[in-house]
């Protein structure tokens, strides 16, 4: 029994709309170079990982069921840098019908070590990578724990079948409804706006009632006036959970924050939208 993963036919037409059109030489065996890359994704694994792998997922092959890692890691790097992961995600997300609700919220990804390493390139929004809530500084922390006490944000909208919609990332450090102002001019057309107090903002109701969306977000301890609320939120909570459930979302291993939000993006892709 293989326990590698391989895409279906069907799978690869609906993706095949999304792909960029190749110049010259046609492009490697599409089917195979993205299996491998999902593989590798899912898994975690290094991309000389991926070369060796045979049919039971083991290196006994040496030239492996998906060709070699500098092919995987080429197309990888070239479609990233180009946003074709994010855009298929976008596609596929815009075919569905019209959502009725609609639901924001974060969660925090731990960066690696090598994530965090050489100086980000400028100009630019840096690596994204920032300091996780409670950090009290490196004099009282130990050595290794660098790596631990940096995160990366990411925000997510989706509908209430826990489909996500769109992502926006952000350093650690960053407020909720800072990632809500980035993501409020792709918001899709819905009825209902779901969202935890951290987004109890007044400028984010009006912007979202100028839209005809109703906002249902609890209202901060500071607030007089109660406010009603739907506490149906755990729909999100799911979708964040099966992300998580691929080692290189996870855990942020690359540098580049664009490189990090393809393989948030494929994911979404794999796991709901195929």
């Amino acid at each position: 029994m293989s326990n590698l993963f391989w895409l279906t036919e069907a799978q690869i037409v609906r993706l095949r709309p999304f792909f960029p059109k190749s110049h010259g030489r046609p492009r490697v065996d599409d089917l195979r170079v993205l299996s491998g890359i999902i593989f590798i994704s899912r898994n975690g694994l290094r991309w000389c990982d991926g070369e060796g792998m045979n049919a039971t997922g083991s290196r006994e092959c040496p030239n492996g069921e998906y060709g070699p890692a500098k092919t995987l890691y080429n197309r990888w790097k070239l479609w990233s840098d180009n946003g074709v992961f994010a855009r298929i995600m976008v596609g596929l997300a815009a075919e569905a019908t019209d959502p009725k609700t609609i639901m924001i919220d974060v969660t925090y990804l731990k960066a690696h070590r090598t994530a965090c390493s050489l100086r980000a390139k400028k100009p630019g929004r840096g690596r994204q990578i920032g300091q996780a809530k409670g950090f009290e500084g490196e004099r009282n922390c130990p050595v290794d724990s660098f790596a631990r006490e940096r995160n990366t944000t990411l925000h997510a909208v989706t509908n209430s079948r826990d489909r996500p919609m769109q992502f926006f990332i952000s350093a650690g450090q960053v407020s909720d409804d800072t990632g809500a102002a980035a993501l409020l001019d792709s918001l899709p057309q819905a009825d209902w706006f779901l969202a935890d107090r951290g987004y109890d903002a007044d400028w984010l109701r009006k912007a979202l009632q100028d839209r005809g969306i109703k906002p249902c977000i609890p209202g901060r301890k500071s607030r007089k006036k109660p406010v009603k609320y739907d506490k149906r939120r755990n729909c999100i909570e799911i979708m964040f959970g099966r992300l998580k459930d691929w080692r290189r979302v996870a855990t942020r291993y690359a540098r580049c924050p664009e490189t990090y939000l393809s393989a948030i993006a494929l994911a979404a892709t794999v796991l709901f939208r195929l």
